[in-house]
């Protein structure tokens, strides 16, 4: 019998042959970017966490990977006869192991007892969250740990860092006792059912779906789908949330290609879709798009806006997973057809938010319509910085008052096949303008690799010549999202620009 740790239990939660796939054929995972930046940030948030429960320095910290796992189990049961805290301490019991985040000491009794707490980098408690401690406190628990009480320490998105390196206030903790402490039957069970799966020779049959994500991206959903019908053109490609009916029918009956979707069960968008792929003729209502634009005269602006958030504040006054804007893009287009761009960018690792702030004021001046791409997320940055900024608030808010949404305007009057249901600015314009895309980018092609690579430009160890080569490639790809927008509206508006 294997000795499975949390993660794989919580793996086989999540789907059977997730877990087979682990154990036997783990070279087959792929995990995304996204995937791998939770991992890291997992890793500082759990760094912050012992600087916060062991503010003396007194812990000591097990490292499995360093020491083995056998000398980790020992030197864990040592540890726990002492009174520090323990970090990573491990356990081992009924075919499972698990390692501790936090491990405090206490007494209860006149008897030493522990109490553990499980970091995690999310704003709130989820369900496999609890999942999580219930495994957590089972283990424990059947290794003779005198466990009184477990909770789960969580990010507290409305805390604001003071500065200073002070993160007292960044974790807030749930007590998960009462529910951990009284699942210990049902963690058994999922320990006896995963060693099932994972003693057959043969890897378990499943179909990809919805638990594919829920709740971790898998790394063996490629895998997966190579061994399914491919489709020519994927039902998933209808766009929007489907309604019950048509979910419930696309299950029962497997449909995997989208002229199988009944016309009856789509909404008028869908049905769009369903009609422009299978045709291969775009769709382009440009009398109609031109009349939406029709009251937005010239000078107008096209802007766009790249941000940065962090689970563990760097700057002073800023909140978990804020998103802060460090660079922007703005083409104008004057009366005359005449195209000009400025931007704003700032690699220089201090608080770009209220250099960026006067630096739009600046360039956007006091009238014209401002295009953006999903206003929903512009606006909400521009409200932000009213906020942390009083002195700017007016002048920002009026900003505001200024957008103008290309998105719902490309949704209503606009699709090609090529599309694939989709919307992104990043599809739409290469459909649109074939002589311009993304991928022909170097370096920095979308919103993740600009996250990755300004963060890149802030490391210590970049060099110069890095650092500069990376500002050329957010500056380009900045630049091309403007763009993008000016060159769709003037395809809306049939308006020929000025060469």
């Amino acid at each position: 019998m294997r000795t499975l740790s949390k993660s794989k239990l919580l793996a086989f939660r999540q789907c059977p042959k997730r877990l087979w796939l682990e154990v036997h054929q783990p070279e087959l995972r792929e995990d995304s970017a996204a995937t791998q930046a939770s991992f890291n940030v997992g890793h500082q948030v759990g760094d912050i966490a012992q600087r916060l429960y062991d503010p003396r320095g007194k812990g000591v910290v097990i490292d499995p990977k360093i020491e083995g796992f056998d000398v980790a189990f020992a030197r864990s049961q040592d540890l726990l006869q002492s009174a520090q805290p323990i970090f990573e301490a491990g356990f081992c019991a009924e075919g499972a192991l698990a390692f501790a985040d936090v491990m405090l000491p206490g007494r209860k009794g006149g008897k030493k007892v522990w109490r553990m707490v499980e970091v995690k980098s999310s704003t709130s408690v989820k369900n496999y969250h609890r999942d999580d401690a219930a495994v957590q406190a089972f283990i424990a628990n059947a290794s003779g740990v005198p466990l009184t009480a477990i909770a789960l320490a969580h990010i507290d998105s409305s805390w604001t860092y003071p500065g200073g390196d002070d993160y007292q206030g960044l974790l807030v903790e749930e007590d998960l006792t009462e529910d951990a402490f009284g699942r210990a039957e049902e963690v058994r069970s999922w320990i006896a059912q995963a060693q099932k799966v994972v003693a057959k020779k043969k890897e378990p049959k499943g179909t990809t779906g919805a638990h594919c994500s829920d709740p971790y991206a898998c790394g063996f959903l490629a895998h997966c789908q190579s061994q399914e019908p491919q489709a020519e053109q994927p039902i998933r490609w209808l766009a929007g949330k489907w309604s019950a009916g048509l979910s419930t029918h696309v299950e029962a009956l497997g449909l995997i290609e989208l002229r199988d979707a009944p016309d009856q069960m789509l909404n008028d968008r869908q049905r769009r879709i369903k009609a422009v792929t299978l045709s291969k003729k775009p769709f382009f209502d440009r009398k109609s798009a031109a009349k939406a634009l029709a009251a937005h005269k010239l000078p107008a602006f096209f802007l766009d806006f790249e941000t940065i958030q962090f689970a563990v504040p760097i700057w002073k006054g800023t909140r978990p997973y804020q998103q802060i804007p460090f660079q922007f893009s703005l083409h104008r287009l004057s009366r005359t057809g005449k195209l000009a761009q400025e931007a704003f960018l700032d690699l220089s690792g201090k608080d770009p938010a209220k250099p960026f702030a006067q630096a739009l004021l600046a360039a956007c001046g006091d009238r014209g319509p401002i295009f953006v791409y999903n206003a929903g997320f512009e606006t909400a940055r521009i409200r932000e910085l009213a906020e942390r900024f009083p002195r700017l608030e007016p002048a920002l808010l009026a900003l505001n008052g200024r957008v103008v949404d290309l998105l719902p305007i490309a949704r209503e009057h606009y699709y090609h096949p090529s599309q694939q249901g989709s919307w992104s600015i990043k599809a739409v314009l290469p459909a649109l303008c074939p002589d311009l895309n993304y991928a022909a980018l170097s370096g920095v092609q979308n919103g993740g690799m600009a996250m990755d690579a300004f963060l890149e430009a802030l490391a210590k160890d970049t060099s110069k010549s890095r650092k500069a080569e990376i500002e050329q490639q957010l500056l380009a790809y900045c630049a091309l999202d403007t763009y993008a927008m000016v060159r769709m509206w003037s395809a809306f508006t049939g308006t020929d620009l000025a060469s």
